[in-house]
């Protein structure tokens, strides 16, 4: 069996927690950890073997591969023991990955692995081919209904408002990498594009705070000497988040399966 811990068990955490607890073949959840650690508890009460409830910081000391779902201001206190045990990282909060570049650098002495689940993005395979050649253009658009972008750094900092909004709103663009710094919760999916692609500098984005969509939609565009295609995703918000789209906890299953299966289609 592999071993898996969960840092934050929030609204993608309990969802990958439960299924882990139903049943994955060949994977176990062994600890879990929370800022509430009571709250946690109470959470997994009525699992089937219910895991070990722990501080972010020991959570490598339990598993083979520990999955981040937590709030980014957390993210080192839970990858940086996983690098250094030479274990699997699965990070959500990507974007945050980008200001703790060093623990890439660090994985490479430790043997660690960092593994970041595509999430709420498609095409995610054919822009990492790409790669192999050379880009011109990666661009990102991302649509989302006011809510799921409320009280955003970025907005905060800049006086922006979205409240009563009646049509569109472009509220970003610029690089990804200042995206992800001035949306920490809302894309880090364009920190998963840019790393799959030409690097957070070099790949385009906006950001629309849009009361016409009902589903947070990205929109990719990329050429490249080997190909050109354009690509839109409509996730589906979670009720309990509408940052947050209901694939996101669905890949990282996905992305747990495929570390233990016989067969693996794509990354």
């Amino acid at each position: 069996m592999t071993n898996v811990a969960i840092g934050s068990l929030g609204t993608i955490g309990l969802r990958v927690a439960k299924k882990l607890d139903d049943g994955l073949e060949g994977l176990s959840l062994t600890a879990i950890s929370a800022n509430d650690q009571d709250a946690a508890r109470k959470k997994i009460q009525n699992f089937k073997q219910p895991p070990q409830v722990v501080a972010l910081s020991e959570l490598a000391t339990h598993a083979d591969i520990v999955v981040e779902c937590a709030p980014a201001a957390v993210f080192r206190e839970i990858a940086e023991p996983v690098i250094d045990a030479g274990k699997k990282f699965m990070p959500l909060s990507v974007g945050a990955l980008l200001s703790h570049w060093d623990l890439v650098d660090r994985a490479a002495q430790t043997g660690a692995r960092i593994l970041v689940p595509s999430g709420a993005l498609l095409g995610l395979d054919a822009v990492r081919a790409a790669k192999e050649g050379q880009f011109k253009s990666v661009s990102m658009v991302t649509r989302k209904p006011p809510a799921g972008l409320a009280g955003a750094p970025h907005l905060v900092d800049n006086n922006i408002s979205i409240e009563n909004l009646s049509e569109p709103k472009l509220v970003f663009e610029g690089s990804a990498r200042d995206g992800a710094r001035g949306f920490p919760a809302n894309v880090n999916v364009a920190a998963a594009l840019s790393l799959a692609g030409p690097g957070p500098d070099n790949t385009s984005l906006q950001i629309w705070a849009d009361p016409t969509v009902e589903r947070n939609t990205h929109r990719i565009k990329v050429e490249a000497d080997s190909a050109s295609f354009e690509m839109q995703m409509y996730s589906i918000p979670t009720t309990e988040k509408p940052a947050t789209g209901r694939i996101v906890a669905l890949s990282v299953i996905a992305s747990l399966r495929a570390q233990v299966s016989p067969l693996v289609i794509g990354a």
